[in-house]
């Protein structure tokens, strides 16, 4: 009827579709529970007849929006102290895709040589300007330094790179594989 809608019906029942009426005495004991912070599933139990969704339509429609915090929301949880200091997490095997046709056995996979530093002499070196299809292309530092150069070595034929750069750009696929293989076991 009015826009507290007294005696206007929200909810039905399933049994013989009764419709339930809310009563002043009912919005009001709505106010009061509302109020006090109960769930709308609270208040429908509390209530009888209605279900959680009535509830909530009746406040929506009541324009009642503020209510008490319930203790525990208000306070922020304890949190568990941590046993060692950091995080230790543990490697699972990592295995992508179709696992068919994947190697049901260990293979015992050589360790790939170590690439030592390769230190480039002053007279090989050379900028962006001095660069040419005769010299290795691999850039070598950081580009907004003063620093920063190129190889200058002798590339392989047809390569950008000289052979030591090469070894570190170019690797052939199943190394790669058996690489990732190691390092996810």
């Amino acid at each position: 009827m009015d826009s507290v809608g007294a005696v206007r019906p929200s909810a039905r029942w399933e049994q013989g579709q009764k419709t339930m009426m809310w009563t002043d005495e009912r919005v009001e004991l709505l106010k009061k529970l509302w109020t006090d912070g109960l769930s709308a599933s609270q208040i429908a139990a509390e209530l009888g007849g209605i279900t959680r969704n009535a509830v909530i339509g009746k406040v929506h429609r009541l324009g009642l929006s503020g209510r008490a915090k319930s203790p525990s929301s208000t306070a922020p949880r304890p949190r568990k102290p941590r046993a060692s200091g950091h995080m230790m997490r543990l490697a699972r095997p990592s295995m992508r895709g179709n696992t068919a046709l994947a190697p049901m056995y260990e293979t015992d996979v050589a360790a790939e040589p170590e690439l030592i530093e390769n230190i480039i002499p002053l007279g090989q070196r050379c900028s962006l300007l001095e660069l040419n299809d005769s010299k290795c292309r691999w850039p070598i530092g950081d580009p907004g330094t003063a620093e920063f150069f190129f190889c200058g070595g002798a590339p392989l034929e047809s390569a950008p790179y000289c052979g030591y750069h090469s070894r570190v750009a170019y690797q052939p696929p199943a190394a790669r594989r058996d690489r990732r293989a190691v390092r996810g076991s």
